[in-house]
């Protein structure tokens, strides 16, 4: 039961953003561009990835469904998804975004934990500047994202179904179109 009284018809994080409408907006534009807009290396899926990654070490169940579903669409491939949330070592993916899990998994503990071998690494990966930046403003905004959905207790849905077609409709459409409201 969410804390606070919200939209009944909407999960997560979408449920904040119908009562609040005015925070929405910024925190909107910031993820399609995060996320969906075009980036100079790093793929739509590729970062759904670390917004999975980071989600699953926060145990928010809402953000990581969903962006692993997202990330499920883009890519083709749900296994990769769950190999990714299990051990990105062990996943079926570049080095270069091993390298970069590792960052966003340091940054979810704490930017401190960010250690000048974990860029070199990343580096010797080929990982350029701008993925290292992107990298670790994904997992700092997920870790934000997800403390907001599980902070006021919004609900998320069971149901893998539901996520899958949120899913559908963000990788196709971006981050600016009204969600659909599902049934809780």
């Amino acid at each position: 039961m969410p804390h606070i009284n919200l939209p009944k018809e909407y999960p997560g994080i979408r449920s904040l953003f119908i009562y609040r409408p005015e925070t929405a907006a910024p925190l909107n534009g910031l993820v399609q561009q995060l996320l969906y807009s075009p980036h100079p290396t790093l793929s739509q899926g590729e970062r759904e990835l670390i917004a999975t990654y980071v989600s699953s070490l926060n145990h928010c169940k809402y953000c990581s469904t969903i962006h692993g579903a997202i990330a499920k669409h883009h890519l083709h491939n749900g296994n990769v998804v769950e190999k990714v949330k299990a051990n990105p070592d062990d996943a079926p993916i570049s080095k270069k975004l091993k390298s970069l899990m590792k960052i966003a998994g340091k940054v979810q503990i704490s930017g401190k934990e960010v250690l000048p071998s974990d860029i070199e690494a990343a580096r010797n990966e080929g990982a350029t500047d701008i993925e290292i930046h992107d990298t670790v403003l994904i997992a700092a905004t997920f870790c934000m994202f997800n403390r907001y959905v599980d902070g006021l207790a919004t609900w998320a849905p069971d149901d893998l179904e539901v996520y899958d077609r949120m899913g559908k409709q963000r990788a196709e459409e971006g981050y600016l179109t009204p969600p659909f409201k599902i049934k809780s």
